[in-house]
């Protein structure tokens, strides 16, 4: 098992970071040209959703079948927590977080990882992939 902990700062309303972080179609959106999504949900997260979506990488590896279960959506305290599974991996737990700063907003991702033997190869992924979602998503929020 291993750990992987993004933080990134945003110049928005930890409200608006939070209602974009949450949705789906904003998530398919930042994730162009890293993974493709078959069959997420249109809308928001919402606590008790199970999905069972697949995942391309690059949008040129075979697809690969994902399950997601939205184990927490807290719009109150800001915090969104998912198990997940699929493509190699045994357990994926995330949870994501977001708070006001003095500046804004601060996004945390924390990971979990259990792959197996190939665990820390998905750590180094979780923060390369994590760490890609800044740049789209601060691009997202300046419309």
């Amino acid at each position: 098992m291993r750990t992987v902990v993004v933080k990134n700062d945003y110049p928005v309303s930890a409200d608006r970071l939070w209602a974009i972080a949450t949705d789906y179609g904003s998530l398919a959106e930042i994730m162009k040209g890293i993974a493709i999504f078959e069959g997420l949900p249109s809308g928001r997260a919402k606590t008790g959703q199970k999905l069972s979506v697949t995942v391309s990488l690059f949008g040129k590896l075979p697809p690969q079948p994902y399950y997601i279960e939205v184990v927490e959506c807290n719009d109150d305290n800001m915090v969104l927590h998912s198990v997940e599974r699929g493509a190699g991996v045994k357990a994926w737990r995330h949870t994501l977080t977001v708070e006001a700063t003095p500046s804004g907003s601060r996004l945390t991702d924390r990971i979990e990882i259990d792959a197996g033997f190939l665990t820390f190869l998905f750590a180094l992924w979780a923060r390369y992939l994590y760490s890609a979602r800044h740049k789209p998503r601060l691009k997202m929020l300046s419309k």
